[in-house]
């Protein structure tokens, strides 16, 4: 069937065709209807199932005798190891943990914490908890122990699952003194945390509170698999409101269980048995949903690594990985290639590697510039796919679903909606706009499957975030359009559209011409306040390793570069070039925080910062074409 074909019969039979996409799951009690309308915008997808998600993504792949195919590859060229995990053993380990979870009194619908690097426990953590019904609720590795607080006191966990430590290239970072300085902020306390022990750091327990992770599971009676109700919270996911309180996204089991499988094969096109590696982190959706779920319940190999694209030990390093696993699709953010094609301009480690294994590579979590995905698809010779989703949908909103049909590829384009998403681009008043016009990007109510019902104990805010602004429609954020042929293009965060004069214009279509410069390795434009035009388009650029141009020249070349292609209408006068750009921990360029320092408005340091001296580094930059001035 081509994708017109699938995605029309979607439209034609929403229900029956995620009742047909249910039946790869396997059931302690059927659904008999697929959707439950709440009224007032929520809805709830299976209620009336019963499932277990751990059973799921683990056991029943041993009880179908492929117990000794490999579920886990650990990857860590930090602490160079290297291990592999069978579906039989990653079996054994969950039920010992989830045993003594209970055993301790973590029961259906109590909160665990998990607050863990890129190791397979913390994926063990996770399903542990899916295999008694806890929700889990995992926190990067790391977070600041205030940001950890506010997450304590709102999931109010019974127990909270950590490492002594994570590992970053030359450094140790200690997570039990951020932990332990979190819980004495709180007002919640747990009732006891879990501390696996890592040889770079050995942590100090606390005598009645911390157990030892081999420890406290001796001699414990390993736990079945409980069946939940469809409608049972899987896991709590916070991720960063605009009012600097967290927001916790939620997701039901049944749901994620039926949309996560049916991905695996439609949209990264891998078979049962194939290694799917995610190039994430599990304190992200990614991690949670493509890392951990998606590709244990589809019953492939996964593979956590422990590593930078960049210097761990060079920039070759994913090639590596994707050789030596042979690794069939490959998942990662456009920053990370960036970061890579920023070191290796020319793709010369890539040809140290033999990737006949590689079919396809996908990216998300910033916008795919085109000069990216093509330097990616002439280096790997595979299809290089952009792809559109959110922490709230849990999976793709648009995609090429190259399971399906392999899709024309359009540079600057996640390509098309996937059944269950019916995407419009709607103007101020929430009306339609015209193909190729520029609008709020929404999706037309219900969501599908796996995507977020509400909002952990607050679902006034989950319905004046999303659902206030158009009339049965989610709001994504976003803005964008799309074009005569239904593909879609995300130009911006809604407020990343800005006002030059009365014209609105995306930021996004101007880095799109900024990276287009050859020594421009990565950028990033921001709207500044400007008296005489509402708002002024200022660029950061970074430059590929061994340009060794006059930054003079290069900042010329790109004002140039914008108005041939954009037009004198952008007002692209100013752009500076600094050594890095402020990001989250997942690759996203914090452009809200640079438009605040540029403003001199308050601002808050982002919890999710990578590195927050980079921020003096902007504001000194900023400071030199005259804003910042505080």
């Amino acid at each position: 069937m081509s994708y017109q074909e699938v995605y029309q019969g979607w439209k034609s039979d929403p229900e029956g065709f995620w009742m047909d996409a249910a039946q790869a799951i396997s059931w302690d009690k059927a659904p008999q209807k697929a959707l439950s309308d709440l009224g007032d915008g929520l809805y709830e997808w299976f209620a009336d199932a019963r499932v277990n998600t751990c059973y799921n993504a683990v056991d029943r792949h041993v009880e179908a005798g492929r117990g000794e195919q490999t579920a886990i590859i650990y990857d860590s060229p930090i602490t160079h190891t290297k291990r592999e995990i069978s579906y039989v053993e990653l079996r054994n380990r969950v039920a010992s943990l989830a045993g003594a979870l209970r055993a301790k009194g973590v029961e259906k619908g109590d909160r665990v914490i998990i607050y863990m690097p890129m190791i397979p426990e913390a994926l063990e953590a996770m399903l542990a908890c899916a295999r008694i019904g806890a929700v889990h609720s995992v926190v990067f590795g790391g977070f600041a122990a205030h940001e950890l607080a506010v997450r304590i006191d709102d999931a109010k966990p019974k127990a909270i699952i950590a490492a002594s430590c994570g590992l970053e290239p030359g450094r140790i970072v200690k997570y039990k003194p951020l932990l332990d300085g979190a819980i004495d902020l709180a007002t919640h306390k747990p009732d006891f945390c879990v501390i696996f022990q890592r040889e770079q750091d050995v942590a100090e327990l606390i005598e009645g509170r911390d157990v030892n992770w081999h420890g406290f599971q001796y001699g414990v009676q390993p736990a079945d698999c409980l069946p939940v109700e469809g409608n049972h919270p899987s896991y709590i996911l916070y991720t960063s409101g605009t009012t600097g309180q967290p927001k916790g996204v939620i997701r039901h089991t049944a749901g994620q269980l039926v949309a996560l499988n049916w991905t695996m094969k439609a949209i990264y096109n891998v078979d049962p048995g194939d290694v799917f590696w995610a190039a994430s982190d599990v304190g992200w959706v990614v991690g949670h949903s493509y890392i951990c779920y998606a590709p244990l319940i589809h019953g492939n190999t996964t593979i956590v690594f422990e590593g930078k694209p960049v210097g761990t030990p060079d920039a070759g390093t994913f090639w590596r990985v994707i050789s030596e696993h042979k690794v069939k699709s490959f998942f990662t953010a456009p920053t990370a290639f960036r970061a890579v094609k920023r070191e290796d301009p020319k793709g010369e480690l890539v040809g140290k590697y033999d990737l006949s294994c590689l079919e396809q590579v996908y990216l998300a979590g910033e916008r795919a510039d085109p000069d990216t995905i093509t330097w990616a698809q002439e280096k790997l010779g595979v299809p290089v796919i952009d792809h559109w989703w959110q922490t709230e949908t849990g999976w793709s909103i648009a995609a090429n679903p190259v399971g399906i049909e392999l899709l024309p590829v359009k540079l600057g384009s996640p390509s098309v909606p996937m059944p269950g998403y019916d995407v419009q681009i709607l103007d101020e008043g929430g009306h339609p706009v015209a193909p190729g016009e520029l609008g709020a990007i929404a999706v037309k109510l219900p969501l599908p499957p796996g995507t977020l019902p509400t909002l952990w104990n607050a679902e006034d805010r989950f319905k004046s975030s999303y659902l206030q602004q158009f009339q049965g429609f989610y709001e994504t954020g976003d803005a964008g359009m799309i074009d005569e042929d239904g593909y879609l293009y995300i130009m911006a965060r809604t407020d990343d559209v800005i006002n030059v004069a009365g014209h609105r214009l995306s930021t996004g279509g101007m880095e799109e011409v900024l990276a287009g410069h050859p020594d421009v390795a990565e950028c990033a434009v921001i709207g500044v306040a400007d008296q005489l035009k509402g708002q002024m388009p200022v660029g950061f650029l970074c430059l590929n390793a061994g340009a060794g141009r006059d930054h003079g020249e290069v900042v010329a070349e790109v004002v140039k570069l914008v108005r041939e292609k954009i037009g004198p209408v952008a007002a692209f006068k100013l752009a500076v070039v600094v050594d890095r750009l402020p990001k989250t921990r997942s690759g996203k360029i914090l452009r809200g925080t640079m438009v605040s320092i540029a403003d001199c408005t308050d601002w808050k340091m982002p919890a999710t910062i990578d590195d927050p001296v980079i921020l003096d580094e902007i504001t000194t930059a900023l400071q030199s074409i005259g804003y910042a001035k505080g």
